[in-house]
């Protein structure tokens, strides 16, 4: 793996010194302060589940409603001028509870005090040092990972944060290469640095359009004593006639496990294909995914909760059990073209079956119904304010799940201050 990961830097070096004499994001910095943003973004969300029957819910809490605030800071200073470009970000994360007692807790919106109760105000702070050669960063500290083998996730009130040094290249037209090494993650509902006991994952990664249609994408990571992962893109967009397109999109994980295997056995082979066709304010998609190994997709533990980018990875199951088989029917629509910008639903079915239950004869099956609606002003003061309305009615066996319903209202607002 570091054989790997320095190669990658290398390369990025080499060839941001063979196109130095090209026009760069450095060359063209305007300076630390000139180049600075400061945005706030507030996210309102209320969730609940009610644990309608069976599974691991009979005998435990069986609904759970809670309702917070987050408050995002996000402060991002330009490059210095010159042939090494400095900067520094930083953030301060809060969240506020508005409801959400001892009784109905447990949706991962807030951190636990030590009597058991949700924490009333929490905030992280946190910040990273950058550096800039022609068309390539170095950046050094905490933020928020957005790679398919190291990804932060953002579902509740605040995002995780990792911690850890990433170099991302842009050296060449089409082509990102980027590589890692993150030692600390703190989950979306703690203030902790590191949260889920993180050793070290080191990943690697690069994405290239070969047109303006076809992108193709390898990543790779190696958590020390755990697992190595592999993940593999292609995405290709055909367009048909006017305002009508085809869309394929492959995604595929290889997990093994590695030397101590401390979060448990992994061994593990899922890919997910999804086909989209898209005629004017509509779309419908079809996907297929498919799991084999001797263990489940895992991921979360210590590699971050977003890290599925699968297709039938959805609101509340992500269907990807051990031998786990399913499929997907999605319908979008637009409403902008019919007079109201802004305005979009979703609606989409999954069904999977042949999951592999431990102790379990006979093979269980799960479905998950989801139903959306968005809305975001389009002008005035409250220009992209939003509204979004996401209901799940999830079933499956007992042996495996149980029933849950699975209900989230979002209002979120962003400002751009600076």
């Amino acid at each position: 793996m570091q054989v790997m990961k320095w190669s990658v830097i290398a390369l990025a070096v080499a060839a941001g010194s063979t196109q130095m004499a090209m026009a760069s994001s450095q060359s063209e910095s305007k300076g630390f302060l000139e180049d600075s943003t400061l945005n706030l973004f507030n996210r309102v969300l209320y969730m609940n589940r009610d644990f309608r029957s069976g599974g691991p819910q009979r005998n435990a809490q069986s609904y759970r409603e809670e309702t917070g605030l987050g408050i995002r800071v996000l402060a991002e200073s330009g490059f210095t001028q010159g042939t090494v470009g400095v900067g520094v970000d930083a953030h301060s994360l809060s969240s506020i509870k508005l409801d959400g007692g001892r009784g109905h807790k447990g949706n991962g919106l807030f951190d636990t005090t030590s009597n058991g109760h949700n924490d009333d105000t929490q905030t992280e702070v946190g910040g990273a040092i950058k550096f800039r050669i022609s068309d390539t960063v170095l950046k050094h500290g905490n933020m928020m990972t957005g790679s398919p083998v190291f990804s932060t996730d953002d579902s509740r009130i605040l995002p995780e944060v990792a911690t850890g040094t990433l170099l991302t290249s842009n050296e060449i037209e089409g082509l990102e290469l980027t590589a890692g090494r993150f030692t600390a993650m703190s989950s979306q509902a703690s203030t902790d640095r590191d949260t889920f006991g993180l050793k070290e994952i080191n990943i690697v990664g690069a994405g290239y359009s070969f047109t303006d249609n076809l992108y193709g994408a390898i990543h790779h990571s190696d958590a020390e004593d755990n697992f190595k992962k592999t993940y593999v893109n292609l995405n290709y967009n055909l367009p048909l006639a006017e305002s009508q397109a085809l869309n394929f999109d492959l995604n595929a994980y290889k997990t093994s496990g590695d030397g101590k295997e401390l979060q448990g056995e992994m061994d593990n082979t899922i890919w997910s294909l999804a086909t989209a066709y898209s005629v004017g304010a509509h779309k419908f998609t079809v996907a297929h995914q498919r799991s084999t190994g001797d263990t489940s997709y895992r991921y979360g533990d210590i590699d971050g909760g977003g890290t599925i980018w699968l297709s039938n990875s959805v609101q509340y199951s992500d269907f990807n059990a051990k031998d786990e088989t399913s499929w997907q029917a999605r319908y979008d629509l637009d409403m902008a073209e019919f007079g109201v910008p802004g305005l979009s639903f979703m609606t989409r079915y999954i069904v999977g079956d042949n999951i592999d239950v431990a102790g379990v004869d006979s093979d269980a099956e799960e479905r998950e119904l989801d139903i959306e609606a968005k809305y975001v002003i389009q002008e005035g003061a409250a220009k992209d304010l939003s509204f979004r309305i996401r209901n799940a009615f999830y079933r499956a066996d007992n042996s495996y799940g149980g029933d849950v319903n699975d209900f989230r209202l979002i209002v979120e607002y962003p400002l751009s201050i600076l």
